[in-house]
């Protein structure tokens, strides 16, 4: 704390306690409780989730550890020490249980799912979903047992350093195949099976498969279009989250030159593509390479429209959106708002093809031999959230809804949001433990997707309100303006009965109510800028009426008398600072 005594702030102001404050706490308590009770119904004591361990997309090792999506997000608002140990266990659990597990028809897990703590050889679709939980853990303890070897060791699966795992290209710049971990790259064409898993009877009279295939057959059927996976697709860039958690923990430039020169190069492809990034990328480096020339070619790409087996239906798969990450990742580590601009750019290119289809505008989201399908009267408009919230600015508010949700409550639109929101959360976490309550499932009738559907953790709420923030999603970093931290217990989180709303966000400043809602005790919190302190502050106006506080560095202390509370305004530099998963006090 001793770096923080010259940015301290103390707030004496009374302040009856808002709804929202007093929410935050009881929703933050009430998913607690929710968890615990979630995690001794589906989790033995050593963390193996009691199911039947298979491998495959449908319900694979990902879905076993996404079980615990939102936990660690609840920890690093404040939730107990128990919420970070049900994570660490049921992290550690699933890495030994997935690695015992093996495959006897697959051909690339026989040895194991898991090998050297991480999925053999799959898309980032699921790595990535696989991995929303451990890219946080960082930010719960940094320094945890096997966290630094793990980082490392992860990251060398894809920076080219390991060996073992060649998924990496230097010289071409790309990740091989959309098939990739930590026994490399997959350099065939894909089959039903590798992405279906092993054999599997009884589908429907013994399983819920969620899905909805009736049996083995539709399983396989589910995946039969699976094949063309040789070559690079842009949703390899979430393997850049590995990079960027091995920079925060270590600070070596190695990891953060990988990240900046692999989406620099998915940069370029869509500066060469007419502004729209392209879906394979072949082992030359060549556009469409591995599909003909097609830009929009290859599994999960622009043309990746398949059959249902179980209804005959047609379903748009394209996961190209999944690439927004690596251009969040390398503004995280340069402060280059050129990043945001590739996404912003592709944006305008597709809604430039826009139609009047029965005298209504219509919207392209999908591109095949014929051009441009798919068209919806919705604008494209994945990744729109992130390039605003990236480059505050005003140009980029025009894709979303101002009028009304967390945006609308940001532009001062729509006032009742945050009680709404999290009165909604509230209703959720009740349903959810009644589904649980009710499942009829057994640990030999389960399969490891089961119990998504089923997590109580529903921190999108307090993550918007708190922390200025949105909900990480497929193994993405936390993006957020302000993250806490308790300096008397020495841990992340806000202390007990602080409430924090986030009410305004601009490109240099923002504002945030503080109040401690306990009316007997004084309470101290340390404020940060991001969740990695990649933001500076400049100064602090405490009220309307008080004098600006000039601050240094990334955080501040405050000190909140018994019921006391104010707003702040912070003069914010985004996007100033190294980032780090070092805490306040331990920062130099």
């Amino acid at each position: 704390m001793s770096n923080l005594k010259q940015s301290y702030i103390d707030i004496d102001t009374p302040m009856a306690p808002p709804a929202w404050a007093l929410m935050e706490w009881e929703l933050i308590r009430t998913q607690e409780r929710a968890c615990a009770e979630f995690f001794e119904h589906y989790f033995d004591e050593r963390g193996y989730l009691e199911c039947i361990p298979r491998w495959g997309g449908n319900d694979g090792p990902d879905d076993a550890i996404e079980n615990l999506v939102g936990w660690p997000l609840l920890y690093i608002l404040g939730g107990r020490d128990e919420l970070r140990a049900m994570c660490e266990l049921g992290w550690e659990g699933h890495l030994r249980q997935y690695t015992e597990a093996k495959t006897t028809a697959v051909p690339f897990a026989r040895d194991g799912m898991y090998y050297r703590e991480f999925p053999v050889m799959f898309d980032w679709v699921h790595n990535g979903e696989g991995l929303t939980t451990f890219n946080l853990h960082g930010l719960m303890d940094p320094e945890a047992r096997n966290f630094d070897k793990r980082v490392r060791r992860y990251a060398g699966f894809y920076n080219g350093e390991d060996p073992q795992a060649p998924n990496y290209d230097p010289e071409h710049r790309i990740i091989r195949s959309l098939l990739n971990g930590s026994r490399g790259p997959m350099l065939r064409k894909a089959t039903a099976l590798d992405w279906a898993g092993d054999p599997l009877d009884e589908v429907e009279e013994r399983f819920n498969a969620l899905h909805g295939e009736r049996n083995y057959v539709e399983m396989l059927a589910h995946f039969e279009d699976y094949t063309d996976v040789v070559g690079d697709h842009p949703s390899n860039m979430v393997a850049t989250t590995l990079g960027l958690n091995a920079y925060a923990l270590t600070g070596e430039s190695h990891y953060r030159d990988w990240v900046v020169e692999y989406v620099d190069a998915w940069r370029q492809r869509a500066l060469d593509n007419g502004g729209i990034i392209p879906t394979n990328i072949g082992l030359d480096g060549s556009i469409g390479g591995e599909c003909d020339g097609k830009w929009y070619g290859g599994c999960y790409g622009w043309a990746f429209t398949v059959t249902v087996p179980q209804t005959g239906g047609r379903s748009h798969r394209n996961s190209h959106y999944l690439g927004v990450a690596g251009f969040g990742n390398a503004l995280l580590l340069t402060g280059d708002q050129s990043y945001p601009d590739v996404w912003r750019q592709m944006i305008e290119a597709i809604n430039a093809n826009v139609k009047i289809i029965d005298g209504q505008e219509m919207y392209p989201h999908m591109h095949g031999d014929d051009g441009w399908y798919d068209y919806s009267a919705q604008p494209y408009s994945q990744g729109a959230l992130e390039v605003y919230y990236w480059s505050m600015q005003r140009d980029d508010l025009k894709r979303l809804n101002e009028e009304s949700g967390w945006i609308g409550f940001l532009e001062g639109n729509d006032p009742g949001y945050p009680t709404a929101a999290l009165q909604r959360d509230f209703g959720r976490v009740r349903e959810q433990v009644e589904k649980m309550r009710n499942d009829p499932t057994t640990p030999d009738t389960r399969l490891s997707d089961n119990p998504n559907p089923i997590n109580p953790a529903t921190p999108g709420a307090l993550v918007e309100l708190m922390t200025g923030g949105m909900l990480p999603r497929h193994g993405c970093p936390l993006h957020c303006r302000l993250r806490y931290f308790d300096p008397r217990a020495q841990r992340p989180g806000m202390p007990e009965g602080v409430g924090a709303l986030v009410e305004k966000l601009e490109d240099e400043s923002t504002t945030v109510t503080l109040v401690n809602t306990d009316q007997v005790n004084a309470r101290e919190v340390v404020v940060q800028g991001g969740a990695y302190a990649e933001h500076g502050f400049g100064s602090v106006r405490v009220g309307e009426d008080s004098e600006e506080v000039d601050l240094e560095g990334s955080a501040f202390a405050v000190r909140l008398a018994p019921g006391a509370g104010a707003k702040l305004e912070i003069a914010t530099r985004r996007y100033s600072a190294v980032p780090t998963f070092a805490f306040p006090w331990d920062r130099s």
